[in-house]
């Protein structure tokens, strides 16, 4: 280290931040027994990151990370009692999957391969300039935000229900959605849990997506869950991640859904169906606001903003006994309640326009004119599936290449005659079933039929996917 490294002037520093995009949004413990060098390493990043704290000793930063997420841990090889190798293994045992950056002033390659082997993600050698040090930071957060980023995404490609097409804003200007629009910008700058209620299909995700965007959370992740969906025996680990060899194929750890919300926000959608040993595992979670993850012996503090959706009668579900009542009356802090499409009015016709549009991209068909007759239908008609049924419907219109009434829909599906209505269905069918990642539940909840309808149909069709 130079004395030059150590005491840029503030243009330089704000220049050679530029590089350092991501360190505006990081927190970093310092753990060095040094107090030269932590004083330098405490100069050099608290002006650019969010948090920065510092401890001399393990036990000291063992109450750091017991407080509060860090997403790097800068740690000297050389500590009072134990080698920084020897502790970021017990950290790694305990749970704590934050990226690790070794400091040291032997550079011996038994130590490099032992930091290595124990999790380190990168190495540093003293004496080391500012420069290297942000850039072995950049380097952490940069692969941290990947892992992150890929992990969402293929949560995302199996689990959301919402349709793409206006996705993240609550479409319409009707007196029954404007009034929801209200509570969400009302609610969404507060810490305050909500949960969203109404019919399959209205729109609950779509809602969640608004609120979450209106957020000072809005940067970081949002995160949907469905409840419905994820398999009972492997719901601890998706949600709280997992340490290597806790279990057969667990060749590594891995983060849950809730460490990668971390600073965003998480919806629980279809919470009602969340199995009862899972609720009071989430009960405690929404009250310590800590994780455990699976095959750790310690709890992980999490900063995550916790929301909910469900389409059945959460008060009858605690009366029936299939839901706890404390979660209820925890979760139930402020209720917004979604409209049916049919009480909508208007707003049916400005959400078909905007699916048409966007379907017609991604299947490369041109867009149908609504013309006065649809307009009448489009409104007259009750929609029991909703905004999802709509979506359907202007998806099979634009295949079709015309809307068909009421009437038309169920004359077509009563006739065995029509092939080209077979091959539309089979073509729309596994449309789906490729959407949705071959999930044939989350399909059949989209296109409004029963799971075994599809393994029928892809059975005469000779489909394993």
């Amino acid at each position: 280290m130079t004395p030059k490294s150590a005491n840029q002037s503030s243009e330089e520093r704000a220049n050679g931040d530029l590089a350092w995009p991501d360190l505006a949004r990081s927190s970093i413990l310092i753990v060095d027994d040094e107090p030269g060098m932590r004083s330098f390493l405490v100069r050099a990043l608290r002006p650019r990151c969010k948090a920065v704290e510092a401890a001399a000793d393990t036990i000291e930063a063992e109450q750091h990370l017991t407080e509060r997420h860090f997403d790097i841990v800068i740690v000297d090889n050389v500590l009072p009692g134990k080698s920084g190798i020897a502790w970021l293994e017990d950290q790694r045992r305990g749970g704590v999957l934050a990226d690790f950056i070794l400091i040291t002033a032997y550079a011996d390659l038994d130590s490099a391969i032992g930091a290595i082997r124990a999790g380190a993600a990168d190495f540093l050698l003293k004496p080391f300039r500012t420069n290297q040090l942000l850039a072995a930071i950049s380097r952490c957060l940069e692969r941290g935000r990947l892992r992150r980023e890929n992990a969402i995404l293929r949560h995302e490609l199996h689990g959301s229900g919402a349709p793409a097409a206006l996705r993240d804003r609550l479409t319409g200007s009707s007196r029954a959605i404007q009034a929801t629009k209200d509570l969400i910008a009302k609610v969404a700058p507060l810490p305050s849990s909500v949960l969203f209620t109404g019919e399959s299909g209205s729109g609950k995700e779509v809602a969640a997506r608004s609120l979450h965007a209106l957020s000072a959370r809005a940067s970081h992740p949002f995160i949907p869950i469905n409840c419905a969906a994820v398999p009972s025996e492997l719901i601890d680990v998706e949600l709280f991640g997992s340490l290597k060899g806790t279990f057969s194929g667990a060749n590594s750890s891995r983060q849950g859904l809730v460490a990668y919300a971390e600073g965003g926000t998480l919806l629980f959608d279809e919470v009602a169906d969340l199995p009862l040993a899972l609720q009071g595992k989430l009960l405690r979670m929404l009250e310590d606001r800590r994780i455990r993850p699976v095959g750790a012996d310690r709890e992980i503090p999490i900063d995550v903003r916790f929301i909910f959706s469900t389409n059945k009668n959460l008060v009858a579900e605690v009366k029936n006994g299939t839901f706890r009542s404390d979660l209820y009356y925890r979760i139930n802090v402020l209720e917004v309640s979604l409209p049916r499409l049919h009480d909508r009015g208007a707003d049916v016709l400005e959400l078909a326009a905007g699916f048409m549009r966007e379907l017609g991209l991604q299947l490369g068909l041109q867009p149908i004119p609504i013309d006065e007759r649809t307009r009448a239908y489009l409104q007259s008609y009750s929609w029991p599936g909703n905004v999802r049924e709509l979506h359907n419907y202007v998806e099979r219109s634009l295949i079709l290449g015309h809307f068909p009434t009421q009437l038309e829909r169920l004359e077509s599906l009563s006739d065995p005659r029509s092939r080209l209505l077979s091959e539309v269905e089979r073509r729309h069918i596994l449309a789906v079933l490729r959407e949705t990642g071959g999930d044939r539940e989350r399909a059949a909840t989209i296109l409004g039929i029963s799971r075994k309808t599809i393994d029928r149909k892809c059975s005469s069709w000779n489909v394993l996917a």
